[in-house]
């Protein structure tokens, strides 16, 4: 939409540009405008309080990376359950780098474990890289404390896949599964039930990480 475009251009920070370019290898300089993430927050907020919002959101796939982070900030807001999972549903096939699959985690989420988790297995499930990235991220984000169950580790390390920011992905979960399960996460190591690039990926991320216990960390490099 030519009206959301003009703001995101007033916006444009070329330094911001040439950093972002390089943290984004994989789409085109072109599509990247160069907008600081503050910005771009409170860009979703006007949109999604306006009289255009849906319309932005059925406008897809954009044309710049920055509309695709607005996007997912925008679906983000919605309280109501059915309606966010509906907007992220239609959108993620259009996903196509890891900043727009990873910056936003709706809150209505957090209230509705039951209701989002048979979307978590169905996006996992999905051939398209960034839509399984974002069923892995939702996975860590809400069902590595109180609803955490054994089974989710073995539906992530299940996963196959050749793409770099997935297997990031299933590392950075393995990692904070470390730090939140790590009695029963600790076997997936120990056995090498991962891919040997995950795993030592895994293995690093773990020993970085500040939640991870110091006795825990020189347990993990034993197991490089």
């Amino acid at each position: 939409m030519k009206i959301i475009k003009e703001e995101l251009l007033k916006h444009k920070d070329i330094k911001y540009k040439e950093f972002q370019v390089k943290l984004i290898p994989n789409i085109s300089a072109d599509t990247i405008i160069g907008i600081r993430t503050n910005d771009l927050r409170n860009i979703a907020k006007d949109i999604f309080m306006s009289d255009y919002r849906d319309l932005f959101l059925s406008e897809i796939p954009h044309e710049y990376f920055e509309e695709n982070l607005l996007h997912m900030f925008i679906i983000s807001s919605f309280k109501d359950f059915d309606t966010c999972v509906k907007y992220i549903d239609a959108f993620l096939p259009y996903v196509d780098s890891w900043p727009v699959s990873d910056q936003a985690s709706p809150k209505v989420f957090k209230k509705n474990h039951e209701k989002l988790l048979p979307y978590i297995k169905k996006w996992i499930s999905s051939n398209h890289v960034y839509t399984i990235r974002f069923g892995i991220r939702m996975l860590m984000n809400e069902f590595l404390e109180e609803d955490f169950k054994e089974e989710y580790l073995e539906l992530v390390s299940k996963i196959n896949g050749d793409d770099y920011y997935l297997k990031m992905m299933i590392a950075w979960y393995f990692a904070t599964a470390l730090s939140k399960q790590y009695d029963a996460t600790i076997s997936y190591i120990e056995n090498h039930k991962l891919d040997d690039w995950i795993h030592k990926k895994t293995i690093q991320k773990a020993i970085e990480s500040f939640r991870v216990k110091d006795e825990n960390k020189e347990y993990l490099k034993s197991l490089r």
